[in-house]
């Protein structure tokens, strides 16, 4: 991205349970909440918040258990999720949404209810409820999680949900070695105060739940707010499979194909999230104001 960086600033607000969700604000115009993938925080975001900020007042909120938010709390299901942007919403007057893969499908979900959401913008949401996709992995990944087997757990999901061509090919013993040498470099790597990657790995156990949760869930055909649907030919068939029968029961979505990109695409450094930005931003203000 060009240019100097836009500076952000941070708050808080409580949700309806008592949580502190905290957010980053940065840029001006219209407010914009952008909400999160599975482990991952508001920081992982910042070059999508960036390239946004020059058209919205974007908020990465830190959803529960990351960042500048409070646990995620022992009542944890979707619908703590959807109070938490109903608090950011309300406290911030932003009415636009985008959301990224778990993010994605709490961004929808919020949307079938809240008043406060114009527009809605999600990149490849996790779609547990059109039977895209074989559930038989969840166990096995509780047990290794409960276990702190991190590696194992994580390749269990890969697999389990088909994340991209490689995990589907190669063995899970060289997918673990692999993992478990990643999460050792970035433990060395992780700065004074700064949560590493396998720090929030466990995480992935919550977006897990909200998955499983929503799988019997009547899915988004009552939306009313406008939906940009975005998905990268990349990412292996059930994503697609799944985004095909959201836009069948929410005709009025426009669908967005990104050539080249597969799921993380708008991660920092790991996809093209001014790619993404330029859709969502495309969508969100079509008179470039």
């Amino acid at each position: 991205m060009a240019g100097t960086l836009t500076p952000y600033t941070t708050g808080t607000v409580t949700s309806a349970d008592g949580t502190t969700i905290g957010y980053r604000r940065l840029g001006e115009g219209p407010g914009l909440l952008l909400v999160t993938g599975g482990y991952l925080t508001a920081e992982h975001y910042m070059e999508l918040a960036q390239a946004l900020a020059e058209s919205f007042t974007v908020y990465a909120h830190d959803r529960r258990g990351r960042g500048l938010s409070g646990p995620p709390g022992e009542g944890y299901r979707m619908s703590a999720e959807c109070e938490d942007l109903d608090a950011v919403l309300a406290e911030t007057g932003a009415r636009l949404v985008f959301g990224h893969s778990s993010g994605g499908l709490i961004a929808l979900q919020a949307a079938l209810t809240s008043p406060n959401i114009d527009k809605v913008a999600v990149y490849e949401p996790a779609l547990s409820m059109y039977g895209a996709y074989d559930l038989s992995w969840i166990p096995r990944f509780e047990r290794e999680m409960g276990r702190g087997e991190l590696a194992e757990a994580m390749v269990t999901f890969l697999k389990g949900v088909r994340a991209d061509r490689w995990t589907d090919r190669l063995p899970r013993r060289l997918l673990v070695f692999g993992l478990n040498q990643y999460f050792r470099r970035q433990r060395r790597a992780a700065g004074p105060g700064e949560e590493s990657i396998p720090g929030l790995i466990p995480l992935q156990r919550f977006d897990v739940q909200i998955f499983h949760e929503m799988a019997s869930s009547d899915g988004f055909a009552g939306l009313r707010a406008e939906l940009l649907l975005m998905d990268g030919d990349k990412t292996p068939p059930p994503v697609h499979e799944a985004m095909d029968a959201l836009q069948a029961t929410v005709p009025h979505a426009e669908r967005v194909v990104l050539r080249g990109v597969a799921h993380e695409a708008p991660v920092n450094g790991r996809g093209s999230p001014g790619r993404v930005a330029a859709h969502v931003r495309e969508f969100f203000d079509p008179a470039g104001r």
